[in-house]
């Protein structure tokens, strides 16, 4: 019995990992904030946009390649950053690196990974980004990006949408803290996931090691909060100005929901925007991203990248109808990694692959450019 016939569908590897991994890591990473109205409207927005399928259009093998910032990648999806990937799956953040270079897609390492650039990057390919959370200090900025461009990391992702910590009810009543501690009724759930506890065992409870390596304060936090808040900063035009004078490679603003940021943006010089609403993690009264994403791309002739909600191939080519040149997922590949190891996010891959191609036939599609015309409604 193969993967596919096992796990078709993300959804049954979001159902196994549930099974194996503790109470506590399940709710950070498959929780929002609020009463998660903005994670249920991720979903139902994305159902209600409809493409018109096509008949008669004979037979044909679909490309699927897609090209951003010079980088033309055989799929049209990469790996969004998650934090602490290494606590949802031991040695997630080296395993997901293998899997991008080895299928050729973007993965972007988190600023609060639980891993440092230094031994991630040479994991990466040519495949690799790096995500900022702004650091308040203009020299602690400045030896990130450096840190990133000598581990290989060529793109930088500014994330826009968290100037504050999120509440994230779920996870602060599963009992995580930061850093991360096995009390007694979290140690209580991780022996009942021997795979996973014996995985933490060989790599020790993860920290948030990059930002630890800027700071000798270890005062206590609130549990939604994390040591990476007492060295960031909420950024503002000036602070984008300057990180944009830092970094001479590319660099991608992650958080936009609203088309009058966007002239800015291209101004100040972005290279790439990214409509997202953190999946609903950071607040719980705005639109579905991709509500927002139509506007962003009228806005614009800069590539537009898109995530929130993406639960299979086909919300990809929904994502592209509606603008996106590019498509980018992090829950779903951790599913991946805690449903079935280093072997789930390869298998997510090809459990997208594979969807994509089967809608790009019944939808008559060559290419993905082709895609846009079938759009029939929007949400």
């Amino acid at each position: 019995m193969t993967l596919h016939n096992r796990y078709p569908a993300i959804s049954d590897l979001k159902s196994r990992a549930r099974r194996r991994i503790p109470h506590f890591v399940w709710e950070y990473l498959d929780s929002a904030t609020g009463v998660e109205a903005t994670q249920a409207r991720n979903r139902t927005k994305l159902d209600e946009v409809l493409l018109n399928p096509s008949i008669l259009h004979g037979e044909f093998e679909p490309d699927l390649s897609a090209t951003l910032l010079r980088h033309t990648h055989p799929l049209p999806f990469g790996i969004a950053p998650v934090g602490m990937s290494g606590l949802i799956w031991p040695g997630a953040e080296q395993m997901l690196a293998r899997t991008a270079a080895k299928e050729g897609i973007p993965y972007t390492l988190s600023t609060v990974a639980s891993q440092l650039p230094e031994d991630v990057g040479p994991h990466t390919g040519a495949q690799g980004w790096f995500q900022l959370y702004p650091p308040r200090d203009p020299d602690i900025r400045d030896d990130i990006l450096s840190r990133a461009k000598a581990a290989g990391f060529h793109t930088i992702v500014l994330t826009v949408d968290v100037p504050v910590a999120s509440r994230r009810e779920r996870q602060t009543r599963g009992g995580l803290t930061n850093p991360p501690k096995l009390t007694p009724r979290l140690a209580m759930q991780a022996a009942q996931c021997p795979a996973w506890l014996n995985g933490i065992r060989q790599t020790g409870m993860p920290r948030l090691r990059l930002m630890e390596s800027y700071s000798e304060n270890r005062s206590a936090l609130p549990s939604n909060q994390h040591i990476g808040y007492l060295l960031r900063t909420s950024p503002d035009w000036d602070y984008f100005k300057a990180l944009r004078d830092a970094w001479d490679g590319p660099l991608i603003v992650k958080g936009v929901s609203r088309p009058d940021d966007v002239a800015r943006l291209t101004d100040e010089g972005a290279d790439a925007l990214w409509v997202s609403n953190h999946a609903g993690r950071q607040f719980d009264g705005g639109p579905a991203s991709i509500e927002t994403l139509p506007d962003v791309r009228a806005a614009t002739n800069l590539p537009v990248i898109f995530d929130s909600g993406i639960a299979g191939g086909l919300d990809i080519l929904r994502a592209l109808a509606l603008g996106a040149d590019f498509v980018m997922l992090g829950r779903a590949f951790h599913y991946g990694l805690a449903a079935l190891g280093a072997q789930g996010a390869h298998h997510v891959v090809d459990i997208l692959r594979q969807d994509i191609i089967s809608n790009m036939g019944q939808l008559g599609t060559k290419t993905l450019a082709d895609v846009p015309a079938t759009l029939r409604t929007t949400p």
